[in-house]
């Protein structure tokens, strides 16, 4: 059977899915839904089924990393991989984990390491990084840890040089069920310490490597 040929509202989602990518990789726009509909109002678009899939905002965001990023990108995402290794082994007793664009490889210069983190209250990690003389700032954030649930969790920010770091702080038990990944919808992937040394040890980003 042969392909069916683009439409123009094919070639209307692709243009927004372009430019979604662009503002998230030149203006440091981290969330897909923000950058979205500002791509979507530079087209004069509002109508739904028009808009892209977060999964193609992150396809786009890959090509233009492999065109226009070269070795600047994989230098910062090498950087952003060995100072989340940095923070993990910071926070080794609350069993941190990589999750996020840095760990797919999709990061750009300004996106914030996010690490996932187990224990039994937030005052805990706080009480951990002041011991160990770190500035840090305390924030809710609302995961999705199903397609109709969503729950508050606390988030940690603080710097490690030139890097932020966002760590989301779950019950000790939260370490069994991943949330959903704002992206496809399935289940974060989450990388322990040693994949993300693996990670740091490798030269090309996950992006790069052939298939």
């Amino acid at each position: 059977m042969p392909k069916r040929a683009p439409t123009r509202s094919d070639h209307l989602r692709s243009a927004i899915a372009q430019e979604a990518a662009r503002l998230m990789a030149e203006h440091g726009i981290q969330d897909y839904l923000v950058a979205k509909r500002k791509a979507a109002e530079r087209y004069g678009v509002v109508d739904g089924p028009l808009l892209p899939k977060n999964t193609e905002i992150e396809a786009a965001l890959m090509s233009r990393q492999r065109l226009f990023g070269g070795n600047a990108h994989v230098s910062s995402l090498q950087q952003q991989r060995r100072v989340a290794l940095e923070a993990m082994q910071l926070l080794l007793p609350f069993e941190p984990r990589l999750v996020g664009s840095v760990l797919a490889g999709t990061a750009t210069e300004y996106a914030d390491i996010q690490l996932h983190l187990f224990a039994d209250s937030a005052e805990v990690v706080c009480m951990h990084l002041m011991d160990r003389r770190y500035a840090y700032e305390v924030l809710e954030r609302r995961v999705r840890l199903t397609a109709e649930r969503q729950v508050p969790v606390p988030t940690i920010r603080f710097d490690m040089g030139d890097e932020t770091i966002e760590a989301f702080v779950f019950p000790r038990d939260g370490i069994r069920q991943a949330p959903t990944s704002p992206v496809d919808g399935r289940p974060m992937r989450r990388a322990a310490i040693q994949e993300v040394s693996e990670l740091d040890a490798d030269s090309a980003p996950p992006l790069a490597r052939s298939v």
